[in-house]
């Protein structure tokens, strides 16, 4: 009688390969090589050793054949035949900290990379990041992928009983997801004799099948971080199948164990949405607010290539320029590199985050110049055949027509001057800002020799446009007459408010308050500031034990500009605080902590805009603004993630016994966002949308909303941290010192307070979003300025002959519908449109446009399924890809 084997262990050898964190991109590109090498040895001489997966990151493909491309069939073999796997992300991004689009997309050159190597791992793989976005089971089914596996972000209590369960995204679509409960690498030193299997591996199995009630298939990640192949594993294999009775061991991978425990088991446990749980687990949740500067210029970068950028270029395409996708290619690969769950964490050592900001800087100069390029090309065509040269062009990069303002540079040779359209209608504007700049002096090459001619000086104007009917994805022309009327400007005046038609806001004994017309009600105290130190890591904050917080609340009036379409004020918020955290231990104020805060209202808008400035020479300190609400006694807070709007608890049930549980993490209610974090009652709401600024906290008695502006550190990893106790994270046997991350320098910050007299509405949320951040462009043809765009002094051709004045390429009318994405096709054979629905309902919608024959429906890998006639559905919370083709 043949005995039994009550489970089956799926042993899944990989390593787990950081692109970057206390070490560079260029020593991991080394070990990668040589690794790599190595274990494509292996497998060719060890047929069963049937796999290993290389941390689902099409990247490494790529580093790797850079430095051999002569092994490319040699590795795509491996590939192909399910030997080494790859994909389905181009590096392993953090899921919570950068655009949707750009976790779209780094999935999209992941697979489509993978897949030219002959296969693209069909498992949604999440091994280490810090929190699993709500929309990522929908987004894994958009590329194919009915699996999920990952580590972090599990409540005990929601396992129920097993390891697999279905996750759901607010769209309702799911995956089946297995929990690494005891994470990636239970079985790194997987061994058949010794202290493992002796005294660790035991153990570990029995609580794993503890946790499987359903299924005998227990699954055993062996691997850790930059590992190299355990060549001994088959042979190790084959000795614990002889001496462990219990249990019957299988090298595999983790598509295989996932097909055949889902087909062979039933998992009904559904757990939806966001994963965010720190019991046994490191979630980290408050790396949102480390290296501030990285992640504002990320933001700064995402915004300029996907609602600028890209969309611009596709007009451009329309009428014959060549769409640069190759450029594009290069800056989205850059950004994979910054979005990888450290990198863009900002948990690393300083030479790293030096290098993920020159990233950053790089690609957003290759942006400003393709756009200037763009812009110069349409315009020139533009003025030739409008005939003229006096032209300023704006550029509409939303799907529906730009109503409001625009805000434009022109140069002048007077400081008066008028915009008109075509037709010598005046249009409205405002200078907020006038410089009358030198003209310099130019070298005249005479028969004298060389002789320099005094340039005449100009004026450089910032100004509001009022553009109102811009056509959607497209263009208008207007024409600027230099030396025309006086123009009207924002000047200094004697007074202590600002307004708009919307709100009001009043400085009085040193405090803001902010009114809403429309109900009346007042904010008193708007703003404050709190300063406490921080005795944290990169990783996460830390109170210091003892400390007290200095809230800084009494302002100094600085100045007050009113203008006849914008007003602004400006006020200075200051303390003395402690410069160290030696400091704060004594109670010492060496330094002083001085806040400049400037407010705009603009006609038409119901939201203030706000920019702070701080010029940090404080060290370990962590400095939130607490803006006031209207509302007490707060239960929950609004928060956007990826295509709709996520409800959260302003206090977690897990915090009170925390330690006693066995969190590895206080669970603190600080909570990411992505666009805008928001408070509401059944009557008013109120909403901060912010730029790079990625981490908020409610606090429920008085309302609050907490928006962490920034914190500085000096370590990497520090031991037995108050809300994380235990080792240091990262790496823990040595200390390694980031005074970068101090953050010893000036530092800007901007968001929006949106207050209105309704009760919370998505939609309003992201229209005051796309509003605030900008998706227009403008560009004046002039000779007087060849420096204010990047590329405007050097001789570029002109591929378009002519243009009409104004165009629009097509638009949607549906205003409850938003678009996440406008850009050529990856196959270069169409245009892609991503629609949202942040709505409870589902929305009905249509393209129209004379400029495309055909649309079809594509999945998010932009693989083609039924076309279009006519409207098409866009689930609610839930988006739709549509693809237009000329023909």
């Amino acid at each position: 009688m043949l005995f039994m084997k009550q489970k089956r262990v799926y042993v899944v050898p990989h390593s787990h390969w950081d692109r970057e964190w206390y070490f560079t991109i260029e020593d991991s590109n080394l070990l990668l090589v040589e690794n790599l090498d190595a274990l494509m040895t292996v497998l060719e001489n060890a047929e069963e050793f049937t796999g290993y997966v290389f941390d689902a990151q099409s990247s490494l493909v790529e580093e790797y054949l850079k430095v051999r491309p002569e092994d490319h069939n040699r590795l795509k073999n491996h590939i192909e035949n399910k030997r080494i796997f790859v994909g389905p992300w181009y590096t392993q991004t953090d899921s919570l900290l950068v655009n949707k689009e750009s976790l779209i997309r780094n999935l999209l050159y992941g697979t489509r990379i993978a897949e030219q190597m002959g296969h693209s791992m069909k498992v949604g793989y999440l091994p280490d990041i810090f929190g699993q976005n709500a929309y990522l089971p929908s987004i894994f089914k958009g590329f194919g992928m009915e699996y999920s596996i990952l580590q972090r972000g599990i409540y005990n209590d929601q396992i129920n009983g097993d390891l697999n369960f279905i996750w759901k995204s607010p769209d309702r679509e799911t995956v089946q997801t297995n929990y690494m409960y005891l994470g990636y690498g239970p079985g790194k030193f997987l061994a058949a004799e010794g202290e493992f299997y002796e005294e660790k591996l035991g153990p570990m199995l029995e609580k794993l099948a503890e946790l499987n009630e359903s299924t005998d298939n227990l699954l055993l990640p062996s691997g850790g971080d930059q590992v190299f192949v355990r060549s001994h594993f088959p042979e190790t294999i084959k000795k614990l199948n002889e001496k462990d009775e219990k249990h019957e061991y299988v090298l595999s991978d983790y598509e295989t164990f996932m097909k055949e425990t889902w087909s062979e088991g039933t998992f009904p446990n559904v757990i939806e949405g966001e994963l965010l749980a720190s019991q046994k687990s490191r979630i980290h949740n408050t790396i949102r607010s480390q290296r501030y500067d990285i992640k504002q210029l990320n933001e700064i970068v995402e915004n300029k290539i996907l609602y600028v950028l890209e969309p611009l270029a596709v007009v451009g395409q329309k009428h014959g320029l060549k769409y640069p996708q190759s450029w594009l290619d290069q800056m989205w690969k850059e950004l994979f590199d910054v979005h990888a769950h450290d990198s863009i964490g900002g948990c690393n050592s300083d030479d790293t985050n030096h290098d993920i900001v020159v990233r950053l800087e790089k690609v957003n100069r290759m942006a400003d110049g393709l756009i200037n390029i763009i812009k110069k090309q349409m315009t020139e065509a533009i003025s030739k055949k409008a005939g003229r040269n006096d032209l300023l062009v704006t550029f509409n990069t939303k799907p529906y027509a730009h109503q409001g303002v625009m805000e434009a540079v022109i140069f002048t040779n007077s400081p008066d001057f008028a915009v008109k359209t075509l037709n010598g209608e005046v249009v409205e504007f405002e200078v907020t800002d006038q410089t009358y700049m030198s003209g310099g002096k130019k070298v005249v090459v005479t028969a004298e020799g060389d002789k320099e001619v005094e340039i005449p000086g100009y004026y450089r104007s910032e100004i509001h446009l009022v553009a109102n009917g811009i056509p959607a994805m497209g263009y208008a022309t207007f024409v600027v007459e230099d030396g025309a009327e006086k123009v009207n400007r924002v000047a200094e005046i004697d007074s202590s408010t600002i307004s708009n038609d919307n709100l009001k806001i009043a400085f009085e004994d040193g405090k803001l308050n902010l009114t809403n017309f429309e109900s009346g009600g007042t904010i008193e105290q708007l703003l404050s500031f709190e300063n406490v130190a921080d005795a944290g890591d990169s990783y996460d904050f830390s109170p210091l034990k003892g400390d007290k917080e200095i809230i800084i609340e009494d302002a100094e009036l600085v100045f007050v500009e009113h203008g006849n379409r914008i007003q602004m004020m400006t006020v200075k918020h200051k303390a003395n605080v402690p410069g160290t955290l030696k400091e704060r231990e004594v109670k010492k104020n060496s330094k002083t902590l001085e806040i400049l805060t400037r407010l705009e209202l603009r006609v038409g808008e119901a939201f203030v805009r706000v920019e702070h400035e701080i010029d940090n020479d404080i060290c370990d300190h962590r400095v939130r603004v607490k803006v006031n609400t209207p509302f007490t006694n707060v239960q929950h807070s609004y928060a956007d993630q990826a295509f709709s709007v996520l409800k959260r608890g302003t206090e977690n049930p897990y915090l009170k016994n925390w330690r006693e549980d066995g969190f590895v993490e206080a669970p603190v209610p600080i909570y990411p966002l992505e666009n805008f974090a928001a408070v509401s009652d059944n009557e008013q709401a109120l909403a901060l949308i912010t730029k790079g600024l990625k981490e908020y906290e409610v606090l429920p008695e008085n309302g609050e909303i907490a928006l962490t502006l920034f914190r500085s550190v000096g370590l990497l990893g520090r031991d037995n941290l108050l809300w994380r106790p235990g080792r240091a994270s990262g790496i823990n046997n040595k200390v390694v010192k980031t005074p970068g991350a101090q953050l010893q320098q000036k530092l800007t910050f901007e968001y929006s307070i949106s207050f209105t007299n309704e009760a919370l509405n998505p939609v309003r949320l992201f229209q005051v979003t796309e509003q605030y951040k900008q998706h227009e462009a403008t560009y004046q043809k002039q000779t007087l300025n060849t420096f204010e765009e990047r590329l405007e002094r050097f001789e570029i051709p002109y591929p378009i002959d002519q243009l009409d004045d104004q165009f629009s390429l097509f638009k949607i009318e549906n205003d409850q519908v938003f678009v996440s994405t406008i850009k050529q096709a990856h196959d270069k054979d169409g245009v892609i449109v991503r629609l949202f629905n942040p709505t409870e309902k589902a929305q009905t919608v249509s393209i129209e446009t004379e400029q495309f024959a055909i649309q079809v429906l594509v999945n998010l890998h932009e693989t083609e399924a039924e076309a279009i006639e006519g409207s098409f559905e866009v689930p609610a919370k839930g988006y739709t890809t549509v693809k237009l083709k000329a023909e």
